[in-house]
């Protein structure tokens, strides 16, 4: 150790582990090397020795409709065993995890809580809007555009003019996509201080941001506030509201279930239902609505949010956080930017419940997730067009094979059969450019994007390869969506179903060895997290 640098003086401090999620693959943890340096500024200035290390990080934009999308719910388990394992091997004190894009904050956050020593994430924050034609435009507007394009509604130039615009730099994607909705969940929740996740990526108080949490770990260490002091029954609950009240991505079902069992807190996928159904949706956020996570920063933040919460009795306001604040002290800090118009009050909400719906039917014993902020409609019956892998479900899209009514059910994709559980963004957002969104309904054992809109419903469970009803389904079949009923069912009887999962064999997988075949043997169902 002093041959690289440190003193005596240096390994008599506290050891501070900075697990850094930075990548140069993807713009979204670009920043993050940059501000680990802000990070260790404020360890060394609060009396402690920081040691970075690195981990893994895979973009879901990036990888988006491609094979490489599969490897992305499988980075999440990387993220966290590389940071159990760094931590375990060098025996740290208290760990700061700086996170991102999708999976990295989620996977932050059951590596501490796996650990459960005095721990601290940072969200790296959002990526600012571009503009085209004096509108904010995001990812999923140049996922959309394709499909628009596919469809002769833009030319070659138009889609390259909005290529070039709608990333304008570097931090996570902008909607209430799956990073800014664990990155607000994970503030409820209290393991990221309040104040610190709506800051965006390239905002100078970024920087700032950094160093008072460098400062903040060591009275964190001091006091002893371990991740299993903060990740509570309750404090879980805060999360998942806040995904609800914020029109979150489903991914959040997923991510939270995984924390919970990594943090050995009791929660089950029904238990979402029981929250957004008592949780108003508040915040008026992309995909489903008008703004993005600049704008919420600069209406008031997450803390925002949560006064509107407590508000309405709808927080545990006693959960403690990293900060040593409880969360309702932290949601009394809340200051609101006058005529903001992204966060309603809870007596004015844009929906009188969250945005999330657990269903349940003859196609998902186990359950399955579908985005209610996305879409108006409440119901969907239709004939099924089935589809083995979302390739194949694309090309029919883009040959505009998808007939007006049909229900598209995209099968072995689930966590085991795809492996990987990939989102369909190309799909959805392709449908939604063809301006077929609000006239067909999907299904699948995969996931979507937070950035996904339409009646899309994923996390189908069990998946097809594990013998779920999803693999009796045939082409012509008729399909019920049913948002009020939370029903998603298929016209057969149950003697219909079991003879036709005797006769379904699902495609042999694709990889026989290597990472993605020891996920495909050892991870779990969705409705469990998909945790390994």
């Amino acid at each position: 150790m002093k041959g690289i640098g440190y003193s005596d003086d240096d390994l008599k401090k506290p050891t501070i582990g900075i697990a850094n999620t930075w990548t140069e693959a993807m713009p979204c943890n670009f920043g993050l090397r940059g501000l680990a340096e802000f990070v260790k500024e404020g360890v060394r200035a609060a009396g402690g020795t920081p040691m970075e290390f690195n981990t893994v990080a895979v973009s879901d934009g990036i990888t988006m409709g491609t094979q490489g999308m599969k490897s992305s719910l499988v980075s999440r388990e990387v993220v966290a065993d590389s940071i159990e394992l760094m931590a375990r091997g060098y025996q740290f004190d208290a760990i700061i995890a700086l996170a991102a894009c999708d999976k990295t904050i989620p996977g932050a956050v059951m590596g501490v809580a796996r650990l459960d020593v005095p721990s601290i994430v940072l969200y790296g924050g959002s990526i600012k809007p571009g503009q085209l034609n004096g509108k904010d435009v995001t990812i999923v507007d140049m996922f959309e555009a394709i499909g628009a394009h596919s469809a002769g509604k833009i030319s070659d130039e138009e889609l390259l003019e909005m290529e070039n615009v709608s990333s304008p730099g570097y931090g996570a994607c902008g909607g209430q996509f799956t990073a800014n909705t664990m990155a607000c969940a994970f503030e409820a929740l209290g393991i990221s201080p309040a104040f610190s996740a709506m800051v965006p990526a390239e905002d100078e108080d970024k920087n700032a941001v950094a160093r008072s949490i460098g400062e903040l770990i060591i009275k964190v260490l001091a006091e002893d506030i371990r991740p299993s002091k903060v990740i509570t029954r309750k404090s879980l609950e805060n999360a998942i509201a806040m995904v609800c009240a914020s029109g979150g991505s489903t991914n959040g079902v997923l991510h939270l279930l995984a924390v919970a069992r990594e943090a050995g807190v009791e929660l089950e996928i029904d238990d979402f239902e029981i929250v957004s159904r008592r949780t108003p949706l508040l915040a008026d956020l992309k995909p489903g609505g008008n703004y993005v996570a600049t704008d919420l920063y600069a209406a008031g933040g997450v803390p925002l949010i949560l006064k509107h919460l407590k508000d309405g009795g709808l927080l545990h306001e006693d959960e403690i956080t990293v900060t040593g604040n409880t969360i309702g002290e932290e949601a009394d800090r809340a200051v609101e930017t006058p005529g903001q118009k992204v966060v309603l009050p809870v007596d004015a909400p844009l929906k009188a419940q969250g945005g999330l719906a657990i269903l349940r039917g003859n196609i998902c014993p186990e359950g399955a997730v579908v985005k209610v902020a996305g879409t108006e409609r409440r119901s969907h019956t239709g004939p099924a067009r089935v589809f083995e892998r979302e390739e194949d479900c694309f090309a029919a899209v883009k040959k505009k094979e998808i007939e007006k009514g049909d229900v598209i059910v995209i099968r072995n994709e689930g966590p085991s059969g795809g492996p990987g559980m990939r989102e369909m963004l190309q799909v959805t957002a392709a449908l939604v450019g063809e301006g077929m969104g609000e006239h067909v309904a999907l299904l699948t054992d995969g996931r979507f994007s937070g950035a996904t809109r339409g009646l899309m419903i994923g996390h189908v469970a069990p998946e097809a390869v594990k013998g779920g009803p999803i693999g009796a389904i045939h082409d012509g079949d008729i399909i019920t969506v049913d948002i009020d009923q939370r029903q998603l069912s298929v016209d057969l009887t149950p003697d219909e179903i079991d003879e036709r999962l005797k006769s379904y064999s699902a495609p042999p997988p694709l990889f026989e060895r290597g990472v993605m075949a020891k996920y495909a043997k050892n991870v779990s169902s969705a409705s469990l997290g998909a945790i390994t």
